[in-house]
């Protein structure tokens, strides 16, 4: 009998555990972690950015956005004012770099995971990944009502 519940959350843990430990293995070099890589990625797709919409767009609470703009800022790939709420943080020089870095290598594990789906298997697959998380988020959502 199929088991539909340990298919579905086996795959999607390991899908994100593989992609966390790619993203530490390629950035070992930079002394970045997951929560770097998805901060420098967003400042360089979105433009300057608050530590309020990088928490939205990476999933993660404020205090680790906290925590990895500061080390950003200290190793010198983003630019803000620490003294003013909310400040706009936008990549220096060396953020554009490291996010050029950060964008072939995506690429290239993309690539690696999917570059045998044709165009319309990748629109489906991804389509299905949004509806699947949407319908979930409502459940979620339901179960604290």
């Amino acid at each position: 009998m199929e088991n539909r519940f340990e298919n579905f959350t086996v795959a999607i843990l390991k899908l994100n555990k593989l992609i966390q430990k790619i993203k530490l293995y390629e950035m070992r070099d930079y002394g970045l972690k997951a929560i770097h890589v998805m901060c420098v990625y967003y400042l360089r797709t979105r433009g300057e950015l608050t530590a309020s919409e990088l928490s939205k767009l990476t999933l993660e609470d404020k205090a680790a956005i906290s925590r990895a703009i500061s080390f950003l800022n200290e190793k010198g790939f983003v630019n803000y004012d620490s003294n003013k709420y909310n400040a706009p943080i936008k990549l220096t020089g060396e953020g554009i770099k490291v996010s050029e870095y950060i964008n072939r290598r995506a690429d290239s594990a993309v690539n690696a995971g999917g570059g045998f789906l044709t165009e319309e298997e990748r629109i489906n697959f991804y389509s299905a990944l949004e509806l699947i998380a949407k319908n979930l988020k409502n459940y979620y959502e339901n179960l604290n009502k």
